[in-house]
């Protein structure tokens, strides 16, 4: 019992250090409304550009493609910090932008590359047999895809955006670099005020956790609703 009294009031006080002492938890707070906000407006950028290039890369157009196709190799062969900096520091250097609006584009054009990719392959999993039926239905082309192909095609990428949207939450971690006050920006400050690395790190780590979790459960349930509609 001794022994475990002195670890908790040594976590205790730890704890209060961290998190208590001097309101750095208000810090936490604030970098979980960075993050959120850098998220999801980055997931909206992200999408429509996605779109977009997978247009590109369906299209017929031989210089569609080549645009297409440079987009995405280009995006997927640079890291995602080095495209922050080169998009904070150098295309948007002159512009007074709020940062985490520059921060959210940036992520967003590095999402559309993967995105792109994720929208081609599921409108390429509709079978070829619903445009053909569109089309006898006197649809056009944008008709046919916007109201037979799409639709069915969302229900096939929605996991895959889903993944997509986690994983750029967690990408967010390195806003810290054009001096975002983020969750682990936060973390990295009470870490570097307090000369303690366990507790600020589990914090962040939790937090986190805590988000994606929510965000899995309600995704996992718009899911659902998505496949109300399918026949089996």
């Amino acid at each position: 019992m001794g022994i475990f009294s002195n670890w908790a009031a040594n976590f205790s006080a730890t704890f209060y250090k961290c998190f208590i002492k001097d309101d750095r938890y208000n810090l936490l707070l604030s970098g979980i409304g960075v993050t959120i906000k850098v998220s999801i407006l980055a997931v909206i950028i992200g999408i429509l550009i996605g779109l977009v290039i997978a247009m590109c890369n369906l299209s017929k157009r031989k210089i569609l493609n080549v645009i297409g196709k440079i987009y995405t190799d280009v995006i997927r062969g640079t890291p995602s910090v080095t495209q922050l900096m080169i998009i904070y520091f150098v295309v948007f250097a002159s512009v007074t932008w709020s940062k985490w609006i520059i921060a959210a584009i940036a992520f967003g054009i590095n999402s559309g590359a993967y995105v792109s990719e994720i929208i081609r392959a599921g409108i390429l999993s509709i079978d070829k047999g619903q445009t053909e039926a569109g089309r006898s239905l006197g649809l056009n082309g944008f008709q046919t895809m916007s109201r037979i192909v799409v639709p069915q095609a969302v229900k096939n990428i929605f996991p895959a955006l889903c993944n997509e949207f986690i994983v750029l939450i967690k990408e967010t971690a390195i806003v810290g670099y054009v001096g975002l006050m983020d969750i682990q920006k936060a973390g990295d400050f009470i870490k570097s005020a307090t000369f303690v690395a366990f507790m600020p790190l589990i914090g962040t780590a939790v937090i986190y956790f805590v988000i994606i979790k929510v965000l899995t459960i309600i995704l996992g349930y718009i899911e659902k609703a998505l496949r109300k509609s399918d026949i089996r």
